[in-house]
């Protein structure tokens, strides 16, 4: 008698336990209903299921020629005096490697010495409303230092050198590189970037992040280098793109594009305005 008892009683405990649960998730969907009452049908659905949109952001040297660190691709740029085939390729380090190196050793001082600037803060801000990725073909560390939380580096990190045979044997460096100075594997360190005529590894984790964004924006490059150029064509069709630079760089099949042509630091409010954000 008293097992079949505790047999009857085994839903009806079954059951307060499932409504115990329920009346909490109900009770604290209402409490997001309310905070979000203001909103469209599907925007409070959306802000359910994903609390923060997907910002994905292509960043290039523009943004940081505002922190003094200058281009290649200026006239008064800091590869000004520089062939790019003598410092930046794989033969260059095969033919001098010394010059090679005092070359990225002067570059590394100019990152130690610039600050970041209102656009790479103004980037950092935005995660408080949105979940930012940055993807950005500069070499320094500005991003990081402004506080950003999801960088992809495309071609590479000035403060990291990696062995000449082994890309997977990566160390930390702040000072200057020499001649001599090798790898656990017995190679020459050479600085961890990504050179002219060498492939593009991260693009392939890249292509995927912009391919799930919510809002694509493009700051501070000219869209001439390739593969990370090619990156705009990933972007979802109908979401809200920005570039934000100077000099607008031509774009031929981007939809639902606003342009912002400013400089990085000044831009940055007005796509706080057309995104209706508020720091």
């Amino acid at each position: 008698m008293l097992n079949c008892c505790k047999e009857q009683l085994k839903p009806r405990i079954f059951y307060a336990k499932t409504r115990t649960v329920w009346t909490k998730f109900f009770a604290g969907a209402k409490k997001l209903f309310d905070a979000n009452k203001n909103q469209s049908g599907s925007a409070r659905f959306y802000f359910y299921m994903n609390p923060k949109k997907k910002l994905v952001v292509l960043t290039g040297a523009g943004i940081s020629a505002e922190s003094g660190l200058k281009t290649f691709r200026d006239s008064d740029g800091l590869w000004e005096g520089y062939d790019i085939e003598e410092v930046a390729t794989p033969r260059a380090w095969r033919k001098n490697p010394q010059l090679v190196l005092d070359f990225y050793n002067y570059r590394r001082k100019n990152v130690l010495d610039a600050q970041p600037n209102a656009a790479h803060v103004g980037l950092t801000a935005l995660e408080k409303g949105y979940d930012v990725h940055i993807i950005t073909q500069n070499i320094d560390d500005l991003h990081e230092r402004a506080g950003s939380t999801k960088v992809l580096h495309l071609h590479g990190e000035i403060f990291k050198m990696k062995s000449e045979r082994n890309d997977d044997l990566v160390y930390e460096i702040r000072g200057d590189m020499k001649l001599g100075d090798l790898a656990e594997d017995g190679a020459q360190l050479r600085p961890n970037i990504v050179w002219f005529e060498e492939p593009v590894p991260l693009i392939e984790a890249a292509v995927p992040i912009v391919r799930s964004a919510d809002v694509f924006v493009i700051v501070g490059t000219s869209l001439v280098v390739y593969p990370a150029a090619g990156l705009v064509n990933y972007a979802p069709w109908e979401i809200p793109k920005f570039i934000l630079d100077r000099r607008i760089p031509y774009t031929s099949s981007l939809y639902n594009l606003k342009t912002i042509e400013k400089a990085a630091g000044e831009g940055i409010d007005e796509l706080f305005r057309h995104l209706e954000f508020e720091i």
